[in-house]
């Protein structure tokens, strides 16, 4: 089960499917606010989520190519994360993931 705060701060309980990306998981399940207009190639900034603090070290941090597309997102926090880059298993069951208000 992943959680997702959408940016009115209604929350999504899904189900998500291990080996799919967290994206994937948000545009299947309609989550408001991921945009992924390059369809999780990593070449945008538009399915940009804030890791909850106590999950960041499970999702580990950004790769050097993940940084550099957060480099166009708007408001990138400590725990900022592409959804595209985080794959759906078996130890993330209950992550929590807060939606920014505006993509890049």
């Amino acid at each position: 089960m992943i959680t997702f705060v959408e940016p009115d701060g209604a929350r999504r309980e899904v189900e998500a499917e291990n080996g799919a990306t967290l994206m994937e998981t948000a545009i299947r399940n309609g989550v408001r606010g991921i945009v992924a207009e390059c369809g999780g190639a990593c070449t945008c900034a538009t399915c940009h989520v804030y890791v909850e603090e106590e999950w960041f070290g499970v999702t580990g941090g950004p790769s050097s190519m993940e940084e550099d597309m957060l480099d166009f997102a708007f408001d990138v926090k400590d725990t900022s994360r592409l959804s595209c880059q985080i794959k759906i298993r078996d130890d993330l069951d209950g992550l929590v993931v807060n939606v920014p208000s505006r993509q890049g």
